[in-house]
């Protein structure tokens, strides 16, 4: 595929490529430097990038000063995983309904689905607080994950609704002819076939799950056990200074779980993203 561009279109293309990962990586990098810096040198003039004090010792204090850290770390992956969980349940039966199912309106619905994350979680936080009031749900686990679903799970029905289409008509048409019933060949056939895009819909349902849960931690729990790691994470602000170093450790370790499922699944995210872009 290099043959066709010219050798400066090459260079053009590799150029952004890098400027690109610079633009995605260096915030990650600078927090990894200070991490590894102690506190009385992260403010030292002139800005030094390296120093000779360098060490890990913020990723053995943090535990000492924040002893729930690993709790907050457990909660934020156990309110991502019940969102994917609760999302998946009600994303599937419904793009595939959109997917098979010629309805009167159904474009529409749709277009409303994704005007929905076009609103911030935010406009509705009060009317929301009301609601998990008048439930006796606030200070619970569900508190967090029930809005966390509701807002996620418009993009996934657009995300698996388009690999729905790719799959033949005729595999379900084979399985009618035998004597199945559409739940039944929804489970034994659709599933299955469309298990890469579910797992793209999943992948994506969690990082989305992990990366919002500040808010609605922050408005709808008081109780310091059941706080993700965002809320948890406001312990290294004293009074009198921010323990920066602990800080950038403690968000480096907790972002771990997203970055190892990313890493070892990514190759899904693109072919399912990809799923209806060519037409045949």
């Amino acid at each position: 595929m290099i043959d066709k561009y010219r050798w400066w279109e090459v260079v053009a293309i590799y150029a952004g490529i890098a400027v690109f990962l610079t633009f995605i990586l260096a915030p990650f990098v600078e927090a990894f430097v200070v991490s590894m810096r102690p506190l009385d040198a992260l403010f030292s003039i002139p800005y030094r990038f390296i120093t000779e004090e360098m060490s890990f010792r913020a990723y053995v204090t943090m535990w000492e000063n924040v002893p729930l850290l690993g709790l907050y770390i457990f909660n934020s992956f156990l309110i991502a995983s019940s969102v994917t969980v609760f999302a998946l349940l009600a994303i599937i039966p419904a793009a595939y309904a959109f997917a098979r199912f010629k309805f009167k309106g159904s474009n529409t619905l749709l277009a409303a689905f994704l005007a929905v994350n076009m609103v911030s979680g935010a406009v509705l936080i009060i009317p929301l607080f009301k609601v998990m009031h008048q439930l006796g749900l606030l200070n619970t686990y569900f508190a967090m994950i029930a809005p966390g679903t509701a807002f996620v799970i418009p993009t996934g029905i657009w995300l698996l609704r388009s690999y729905l289409l790719k799959i033949p008509k005729e595999l379900e048409e084979a399985a009618w002819a035998d004597g199945a019933s559409r739940m039944y060949t929804l489970r034994r056939v659709i599933i299955p076939v469309a298990m890469p895009g579910i797992i793209v819909v999943a992948i994506a349902t969690f990082i989305v799950a992990y990366a919002q849960q500040f808010i609605y931690a922050l408005t709808f729990n008081s109780k310091n056990e059941l706080n993700p790691l965002p809320v948890g994470l406001f312990q290294f602000f004293g009074r009198q200074e921010v323990v920066w170093n602990e800080l950038m450790a403690a968000s480096l370790v907790g972002i771990v779980p997203v970055l190892v499922i990313y890493i070892f699944l990514q190759r899904y995210i693109v072919a399912g993203l990809t799923a209806g872009a060519v037409k045949e």
